[in-house]
């Protein structure tokens, strides 16, 4: 047995099915139906009895070269912008590269004292530990 689901038939849902075929289905279908029609238009326009290999080739290449120089006009233009970016940065940034050197410095030496601390309990009883030991050695004969 198989549950049929019943189909909305409210006003919004028809709408969305015409809109579904009218900008989705329809310029896909023409696009394929364009494209085709230019392969073929091509192909015999080329392969005809004095038809110019060598010039179609060339508008092939033209064509396929053409996103790519696209993506690379896309790069270019972010990479200008990038160093338009770093341009302005620069300019701000010494005096607060400056603010944060300072910063770190005195951060660095509380640091240096935190960890000291830490670590100096552990070194005091290593150190004992040590003369403990050396004591006990010197008393075995």
């Amino acid at each position: 047995m198989k549950a049929t689901l019943p189909q909305p038939e409210h006003y919004s849902y028809l709408k969305h099915r015409k809109q579904l075929v009218r900008q989705i289905i329809l310029p896909v279908v023409l696009s394929a139906v364009i494209l085709a029609a230019m392969v073929v238009w091509i192909s015999v326009a080329t392969f005809q009895q004095g038809g110019d290999v060598g010039r179609w080739a060339a508008i092939s290449t033209i064509w396929v070269i053409i996103p790519m120089l696209l993506g690379g006009l896309i790069v270019l233009a972010i990479l200008g912008g990038l160093i338009y970016l770093m341009m302005r940065l620069l300019g701000a940034l010494p005096y607060y590269t400056g603010l944060a050197q300072d910063y770190i410095f005195i951060a660095r030496g509380y640091i240096i004292r935190g960890a000291d601390m830490a670590v100096k309990p552990i070194l005091a009883l290593n150190g004992w530990l040590e003369s403990i030991k050396a004591f006990f050695e010197r008393m075995t004969p």
